[in-house]
């Protein structure tokens, strides 16, 4: 599973800097989403864009309207931003995402950059050993 997971952010990754190659820094967020969920589809992942994130609150599902910028392979999360900087908060909330789905491996992803790689974060949550 470890491996399958590094492939998939490795590939994601990829295609984020395709993208931001292509459009540059300053569009607004969801242009990113919809051109990075091509990009991916086009090299042969599964994409759930804006996929709704119910919270179970006591034993209630709950609808808040949380929705996962992506989700691809139905194994990573890929939150969007075009802000000036990331946050902490950003992180938080990726990391919310991550428990509340019961995924392991998150990528925030901030395309408000010069360079791409300076506006990724890898957030791993209880990484899975290799499986046998």
């Amino acid at each position: 599973m470890r491996e399958k997971l590094n492939a998939i952010s490795e590939a994601v990754i990829g295609a984020a800097i395709a993208v931001h190659r292509e459009l540059g820094p300053g569009l607004l967020e969801t242009a990113y989403e919809a051109c990075l969920e091509f990009e991916l589809i086009d090299r042969g992942f599964a994409v759930e864009r804006q996929r709704v994130l119910p919270v179970q609150y006591r034993g209630v599902t709950v609808d808040c309207g949380f929705r996962l910028d992506l989700c691809v392979n139905e194994l990573v999360i890929v939150e969007l931003k075009a802000v000036e900087k990331l946050e902490r908060i950003h992180e938080a909330q990726v990391n919310t995402y991550l428990r509340l789905t019961g995924l392991h491996l998150g990528l925030l992803m901030n395309f408000n950059v010069t360079k791409m790689v300076d506006g990724i974060k890898r957030i791993v949550r209880e990484f899975p050993e290799s499986s046998h």
